[in-house]
């Protein structure tokens, strides 16, 4: 008899945040694949869960998809669990959900925690219809993923690295322009969290100012959104940006 995929959403920060479902799926699971074994071993030490641990990562689940779907064929569960958030958002999951779809393994997917959706609706841009662009493109391919982003009605969620968002606000201010309405949101559910909202142009200039660290999501207003009222003039020094 087939065994099945979990796929388990994992805090992003506060461990509060993790589910008692999530936590008994890993408790009954045979063996728990993880993105970085270090990182899951303290999730799962502080949950007392004892369930043998395998690295499964962007760099080696090309490789590994066809024994881990043979495995549950042979009847063993299987849970997935990333670094944090959940598995197949910017994280590696979708290859192996697709071959055990493919084999007609079944895949079930608990909700839980993700870092874009806190950040859309606390962006107060509207969240009814949306485009997840998940990391741009470094080099190849940014500039018609930027382009599109310009042109997009939808709001539009981006993630980003600390060291490029300056780079990455910039370059959208100069697609969408200045004043397209838009947030930062930085360290979701963790001690330190923040969201600033203003115009691309206030936002750049904030951030050149205040060196941002830890986990980023954009959250950029679709064409012709119209800039939050309460929030006019909040970066009054980068006006002229």
């Amino acid at each position: 008899m087939s065994g099945k995929l979990y796929i388990v959403p994992t805090p992003v920060g506060n461990l509060g945040d993790m589910t008692p479902r999530a936590i008994e799926t890993l408790r009954d699971c045979d063996v728990v694949l993880a993105e970085d074994t270090r990182t899951s071993g303290v999730l799962l030490k502080h949950f007392d869960i004892n369930t043998p641990v395998m690295s499964h990562h962007k760099y080696n689940e090309h490789t590994t998809v066809a024994s881990v779907a043979d495995r549950i064929e042979g009847g063993d569960n299987i849970a997935l669990v990333s670094d944090a958030g959940t598995p197949g958002i910017s994280d590696p999951g979708f290859m192996l959900s697709r071959e055990c779809r493919n084999r007609n393994i079944e895949v079930i997917t608990l909700p839980g925690s993700t870092a874009f959706v806190p950040a859309l609706v606390d962006s107060g841009l509207p969240c009814d219809r949306f485009s997840f662009e998940g990391f741009l493109p470094q080099k190849k391919g940014r500039a018609t993923r930027l382009a599109a982003i310009a042109e997009d009605e939808r709001t539009t969620v981006i993630y980003e690295s600390p060291l490029r968002l300056v780079k990455t606000l910039r370059q959208l201010a100069e697609v969408c322009g200045n004043e397209r309405p838009a947030s930062v949101s930085r360290e979701i559910s963790k001690l330190h969290e923040t969201t600033e909202r203003g115009t691309l142009g206030e936002l750049a200039g904030f951030f050149e100012k205040n060196n941002p660290k830890g986990e980023i999501v954009i959250v950029v207003g679709g064409k012709e959104t119209e800039r939050p009222g309460p929030h006019k003039n909040k970066y009054k020094e980068s006006d002229n940006t």
